[in-house]
């Protein structure tokens, strides 16, 4: 008798995490379907419209940011364009096509866009933000950093420990620069620095142009520093200390909108089922930002 209870315990047990998996299985269907998988995302109201782009986190491709400031750079609803920056900035050749897309905007397509930073914006997203009509901060704010920096993890000492030969075949003496299994030569680091002064010479000219600025005034402060907004408001590094909600009322009195501005999004990004499971894993899966230690590359970056 206690066997035959025991086994239908187990059939109602087995039965019941069936039922939760399908019902979870179906509900995951429905909401991607319905919900959050929606890719497009309809403009609400009506008449003149502010569209917000967020530039948040690690930049390591333009290839999101871009076609989103291309659309509302398009459509004639839209009267300006605010990028809600939160963002320590990232490559150097992403950061500089976001830049380029942004001064189009401004001063071909005579679109007002402009900067409103929340907690971060530093070194490539300072760089876009200079692109911007108007640069508005929090006081609290990180502004700055114009600077760039490129970092590895040599372990040679490592493999030498370990008894083990790391082998190199190439064809150009300096085609294996940055390697980690060894010290630079002089020649090596002579070779690296040039790039990286380059490269801050560009990132200074293009914050000057930018910024109308002259390059003098910007060299001075472009030594890898980052001050906070109200500090950044009195090296006219940015124009007005202002929140997010702030940003919206002055750039819409701007662009002559009375009364309360409608707000535009680009669509949402899809959810995966493990984030509709277990909330958000992304803290928990590999990304380019937790890789980027391990390779050899150019950052605008404040770390």
């Amino acid at each position: 008798m206690a066997e035959e209870r025991s086994r239908i315990w187990v059939w109602v047990l087995v039965g019941g995490g069936l039922f939760v998996l399908f019902a979870v299985g179906v509900f995951t269907l429905v909401y991607m379907s319905f919900g959050g998988g929606n890719t497009e995302e309809s403009f609400s109201g009506f008449g003149p419209k502010i569209a917000v782009v967020d530039l948040d986190g690690v930049i390591f491709s333009p290839k999101q940011i871009v076609p989103q400031l291309k659309k509302f750079a398009d459509d004639d609803s839209v009267k300006a364009i605010i990028i809600h920056v939160n963002s320590p900035g990232g490559g150097v050749a992403a950061s500089e096509e976001i830049y380029r897309e942004v001064k189009r905007i401004r001063d071909e397509k005579k679109k007002r866009i402009v900067a409103s930073i929340e907690t971060v914006g530093a070194s490539g997203a300072y760089y876009v933000a200079s692109a911007t009509n108007k640069i508005y901060a929090d006081k609290g704010s990180v502004v700055g950093s114009i600077g760039v920096i490129a970092e590895w993890v040599n372990y040679g000492e490592l493999l030498k420990w370990a008894k083990l030969n790391a082998i190199t075949m190439k064809a150009g003496e300096f085609k294996d620069t940055g390697s980690p299994t060894r010290e630079m030569t002089p020649a090596e680091r002579e070779y690296m620095q040039g790039l990286i002064d380059n490269m801050h010479t560009q990132f200074i000219q293009a914050v000057a142009d930018g910024r109308h600025a002259k390059e003098a005034d910007i060299r001075a402060i472009a030594n890898g520093k980052v001050w906070s907004g109200e500090q950044a408001l009195a090296l006219k590094m940015v124009d007005q200390i202002a929140d997010f909600e702030g940003a919206v009322k002055d750039t819409a009195q701007a662009v002559n909108i009375s009364g309360e501005p409608t707000l535009v999004y680009p669509p949402k990004e899809k959810r995966s089922g493990l984030d509709l499971l277990f909330g958000d894993v992304s803290d928990y899966l590999p990304t380019r930002a937790k890789l980027m230690e391990q390779e050899v590359g150019f950052y605008y970056l404040w770390k």
